[in-house]
């Protein structure tokens, strides 16, 4: 904890004194006796966390020290303040909590107990503050503004993105639904020379098996009873631009023959018509599915497959993705109270905390579909775990030992990405032997091959 501050704010002097030694070996320590000072030393020293007094005298005719959480927090959202009180009546806590308090601790001061509040602060203050820095830098680093992120996958994804675009080869985005496979397709199509062009997204696995052939190839008039005209498909459609063929696995074997014609000669015939017509169309697929299993079982061609993954790129679940989900979160946030007029709405810290806890089976789209039920749910001025639809279990702020753990993962998954998944040179770049790596990767479960 080198370098991060605590203020104490106490009108008590024995108290100041004490936490100011608990922790001298630990944090910085500020102290301050009075409701100016404490604002003063906010305002010129930006302190991690806050130990403030809830019986701190009158601050400015307010009622106490509940007016001076509101103007720490209005100088920087992200100080984690912990009120401290003597009463056991908890009433003037709870109204701390709502009013963005991240925590509350009852006098006889218990050192160890309040040790362990203030690394949940830290850890989770560290983390919102490195996402808000981010905000900025997010603008240059994405190749596409909506597709947001900066943790070690997501930064392979868009040198992937940058690689790949100014090229016409086709490319293959897989991973598990919700992970933004589609915003993955459509940077890549604006930051190529196609950009100009349009961008033609189908879903192969939304539309019958008997209609999909017209949808991508078109149809004359009277190929089959309802073809009362001529209709150009996606692929004439998506000329001079991208076609995003989206749930690639689903598409049936007949058109899959079909599209590897294309993918071979850049030609296809409309439905009911022996006339080739040349397209110059960029193809760029998707899929959740494993299409190398689809492969051995013979739903998939093998030859189709190599020529749609040229170039593959994998789009990491937002569960491996953990030092992203507060800036989404955050975001998304931004974006849904602006728009219903809810612009002071904030994030609570046990919201936050279950925020990280939570496993995301539906990724990314899950978490701003929470976001946005938050928003309408909520009352008061912060999101808590409870309007997120999270279980209580969940809303827990986490201990030092999982907010450790969960540090761990990250620096592990981190120097497995940066050394390709090599084990050795991981162990190396970490620290640690082999042996010791392996079991590591076994505790957090994390697949080195992903």
């Amino acid at each position: 904890m080198d370098g991060e501050t605590l203020l104490i704010v106490d009108d008590d002097e024995g108290i100041r004194t004490q936490l100011a030694l608990a922790f001298s070996g630990e944090l910085n320590c500020l102290l301050a006796g009075t409701a100016d000072e404490a604002l003063e030393l906010v305002r010129l020293e930006k302190p991690d966390v806050v130990a403030l007094d809830i019986t701190l005298s009158p601050y400015e005719g307010a009622v106490d020290g509940l007016s001076l959480l509101t103007d720490i927090l209005a100088v920087d959202s992200t100080t984690k303040v912990i009120m401290v009180t003597g009463d056991t009546d908890t009433s003037s806590a709870l109204s701390a909590i709502s009013r963005g308090a991240f925590d509350y601790y009852q006098k006889p001061i218990k050192l160890d107990e309040l040790r362990v509040i203030v690394s949940r602060a830290l850890y989770i203050q560290k983390l919102e503050r490195e996402n808000l820095r981010l905000a900025e830098a997010l603008a240059h680093a994405s190749p596409s503004p909506e597709l947001l992120g900066d943790s070690s996958p997501m930064r392979e994804v868009f040198r992937m993105i940058r690689t790949v675009a100014p090229s016409d080869y086709s490319v293959l985005i897989t991973g598990e639904s919700g992970t933004g496979k589609e915003l993955a397709a459509h940077a890549i199509h604006f930051a190529s020379p196609r950009a100009a062009g349009p961008f033609i997204p189908i879903n192969c696995s939304a539309i019958p098996d008997k209609l999909l052939e017209s949808e991508l190839f078109g149809h004359e008039k009277g190929a089959f009873t309802d073809a009362v005209s001529q209709k150009r498909g996606k692929f004439e459609l998506a000329s001079e631009g991208t076609l995003f063929l989206d749930e690639v696995g689903e598409l049936p074997i007949q058109l899959q023959v079909k599209l590897l014609r294309f993918l071979q000669d850049r030609k296809i015939e409309r439905l009911g018509s022996t006339q080739t017509i040349e397209i110059d169309t960029r193809v760029i697929s998707a899929t959740n599915r494993s299409l190398e299993e689809l492969v051995k079982t013979g739903e998939f061609r093998e030859d189709l497959f190599y020529r749609i993954s040229v170039i593959n790129i994998h789009m990491p679940p937002l569960r491996q993705r953990i030092d992203d989900i507060l800036f989404l979160a955050n975001t998304f946030l931004k974006v849904t109270a602006y728009e219903q007029n809810r612009a002071d709405l904030r994030l609570s810290s046990n919201a936050e905390a279950a925020l990280l806890r939570y496993p995301w089976p539906g990724n990314v789209r899950e978490l701003e579909n929470k976001i946005r039920r938050a928003v309408l749910l909520s009352n008061g001025k912060s999101i808590k775990a409870l309007d997120l639809g999270l279980d209580t279990a969940a809303s827990e702020a986490p201990d030092l030992a999982t907010a450790r753990d969960a540090a761990e993962k990250i620096a592990i998954v981190d120097a497995l990405t940066r050394n390709q998944g090599t084990v050795s040179k991981t162990a190396k770049a970490l620290g640690v032997s082999r042996t010791t790596l392996y079991g590591l990767l076994r505790k957090h479960g994390i697949q080195q091959e992903q």
